[in-house]
């Protein structure tokens, strides 16, 4: 059974797209670049989509590369941008270029990213002891340690 959730957007330029959904099933919604970006290779630079959010409390906005751009070279340097519901500024992708050319142009208009909404839990942090942690078959292992296959 899918939750649903209403999220209000402003548009803060008359250039700027709301997002939509590539088909009724995508879990991401697609962000619009408002203007035409230039991002140097091995350089970031700030995308701007001229729209403002506001994520209903107890959820996240989660920014992610669209899988097309990935594939020429265009990736996040965060990984997964995060937006949290009480942040009202302009939602802005952070792009690097680490393509072949020396830069990539986004043009006005394109699809830059995915908004993908998540629910946050309200977590409470306590302090214990290492012991107190229990044991588990990996332990400490890390980086690999569970194997390649």
């Amino acid at each position: 059974m899918r939750t649903s959730l209403t999220v209000e957007f402003a548009k803060l330029s008359d250039n700027a797209k709301l997002p939509t959904q590539g088909s009724p099933q995508a879990a991401g919604w697609d962000l619009y670049a408002l203007e035409e970006t230039k991002i140097e290779r091995r350089k970031s630079s700030m995308i701007k989509t001229g729209l403002a959010v506001a994520i209903p409390e107890g959820w996240e906005g989660q920014i992610r590369c669209r899988s097309s751009l990935g594939k020429k070279g265009m990736i996040m340097p965060n990984g997964i941008g995060t937006i949290d519901s009480d942040y009202r500024g302009e939602l802005m992708v952070l792009a690097t270029w680490i393509g072949e050319e020396d830069f990539f142009v986004v043009q006005e208009g394109e699809r830059i990213a995915q908004l993908l909404f998540a629910p946050v839990p309200i977590v409470t942090i306590v302090e214990t002891d290492y012991e107190n942690l229990g044991d588990t078959d990996r332990g400490k292992g890390g980086f690999g340690s569970s194997g390649k296959f």
